[in-house]
């Protein structure tokens, strides 16, 4: 099985699954995957906004169980979280969304929202629409990339095979100089 038939196949899942991690680089190679006509364009928006809304939204739920005990213990930092959590209970509406483009907020910005003790009423619609705008945002993106590495990536199943044979090559001469270099040693022993 090539890799096409791999990303045509299980593309969506892995889409959904890499989502609730990451983000940004999925989504992009997302993009590329629907250029290439391996995976459909708006599947690929609603596989990766569904992945990011979940993953936000368990970290949501997390933020609102743990995230008093979470947040105390950076003590440091607790002016910068105070004033986090009242800019997102003035402006919701902006913050929320507005932390899948942050850098550095997408794991710590939805527990802060839950640990500010904003109403899953709002948090659940706000978070939706936020990932449907950076879902196509970032798709949007890869699909437009996807003309610039195209001509690759036709090629990629070649260019993996020749890397997996440079991988073997090196780890067999690695493990002859190891086995002499022991055999060595053992002789002036």
């Amino acid at each position: 099985m090539d890799i096409n038939s791999l990303i045509e196949h299980y593309g969506y899942a892995a889409l959904v699954l890499g989502s609730m991690a990451e983000g940004e680089t999925i989504t992009l190679l997302g993009g590329v995957a629907a250029h290439q006509g391996l995976l459909k364009f708006p599947l690929v928006v609603l596989s990766v906004a569904l992945g990011g809304m979940i993953g936000d939204q368990l970290l949501y739920l997390v933020g609102r169980r743990f995230g008093h005990s979470l947040l105390s213990r950076f003590k440091k930092h607790q002016k910068k979280i105070t004033k986090a959590q009242r800019l997102i209970n003035r402006h919701p509406y902006l913050f929320v969304p507005g932390t899948r483009f942050m850098y550095g907020f997408r794991i710590i910005g939805p527990i802060l929202i839950g640990a500010s003790r904003l109403p899953p009423k709002i948090f659940l619609p706000l978070n939706v629409a936020g990932a449907l705008i950076w879902a196509t945002l970032f798709t949007s993106l890869g699909y437009v990339g996807g003309e610039v590495i195209g001509p690759w990536l036709h090629n990629l199943d070649q260019h993996v095979k020749r890397w997996i044979w440079l991988v073997v090559v090196v780890a067999l001469v690695w493990l002859a100089r190891y086995w002499f270099k022991r055999r060595e040693s053992k002789r002036q022993d």
